[in-house]
């Protein structure tokens, strides 16, 4: 199983030739994650070979354009394609009245159920588990209410020694218990013990979401310790000002936001489009947190 995201899109509100609005594919086990939905996003899904129909959740940040004036397209595409399975939609409480009434003044009827799951921009809260993965919200900062998500796999099973569980002669039933590390005590008063029988889980993985907002120490307790952090760096330092009056980030104030939670590695994106490259927003951060990377358009990245 794998945990991936590709960068769709990792520019601001202006568009440009190399970087579209925000948008991110997460793949994690098996679990199939759109996050943000700017313009153009269903042509990026295409260009990077995404499966569209595979996605089952999508979840929306906020309600500026250039995080979710690709929804509604998107979903036309999906209906024209067949889908009949439903999709849950998290996001601000006046998401699906935006949605829902594209689609019913263009006379759209969608083959498919539509659940949407609204956020206020001031929980931190659990969306969605299942057996292998959590979806979390947390609150940002930013002009208008807005949601960091946190994506996690959950704790996993310990690997059976299958050799030695077959040399001991222990029964099948045994192999559920001892894979989720617990003891068992036989009926002769034997305990078989896990660690005995079993090897080490893989480290369970974490990605943490920040798009737009204000530098804001508050969201670390939210990502603290996660493997990969995708953080807004709209501006450079020399534009701070400009920064706390949009109420976006710097690249060094992204740096900053990874070194207090202690994050295996950052990634920067929702450029603005006054920047050719991401070089100086490398070399800012840098200087600040070591693990960093500028996300281009079309990239993955393991997590």
């Amino acid at each position: 199983m794998s945990f991936e995201v590709t960068i769709l899109g990792s520019g601001a509100a202006l568009p440009t030739s190399n970087r579209n609005p925000t948008s991110q594919y997460l793949q994690c086990n098996d679990r199939h994650i759109l996050i943000d939905c700017g313009e153009g996003t269903q042509v990026q899904l295409r260009r990077n070979q995404v499966h569209i129909q595979k996605i089952n959740h999508i979840l929306i940040s906020h309600l500026h354009g250039d995080h979710f004036f690709g929804l509604v397209g998107l979903l036309s595409t999906l209906h024209l394609l067949g889908r009949d399975k439903g999709l849950t939609i998290y996001g601000p409480e006046e998401l699906e009245q935006i949605i829902r009434f594209q689609l019913e003044v263009g006379g759209a009827r969608l083959g498919f159920e539509l659940n949407f799951i609204p956020l206020n921009g001031k929980e931190h809260r659990l969306l969605f588990e299942d057996k292998l993965i959590e979806i979390w919200t947390f609150p940002l900062s930013h002009r208008v209410p807005t949601n960091g998500f946190l994506i996690k796999e959950k704790q996993k099973e310990r690997k059976l020694n299958a050799d030695r569980f077959e040399e001991a002669g222990l029964s099948l039933t045994l192999i559920p218990k001892l894979k989720q590390g617990l003891d068992v005590e036989l009926e002769s008063g034997e305990t078989i013990h896990a660690d005995e029988y079993t090897y080490s889980a893989k480290p369970s993985k974490s990605y943490g979401y920040c798009s737009d907002t204000i530098f804001d120490e508050r969201i670390v307790e939210y990502i603290r310790n996660v493997d990969v952090l995708y953080h807004e760096a709209t501006f450079l330092n020399d534009k701070l000002d400009r920064a706390k009056q949009t109420f976006h980030s710097t690249a060094e104030q992204a740096a900053t936001i990874a070194k207090q939670a202690e994050v295996g590695k950052l990634l920067l994106g929702h450029l603005s489009a006054r920047y050719d490259t991401g070089l100086k927003h490398f070399e800012e951060a840098s200087v600040v947190f070591e693990n960093v990377r500028v996300v281009e358009d079309g990239e993955t990245y393991l997590i």
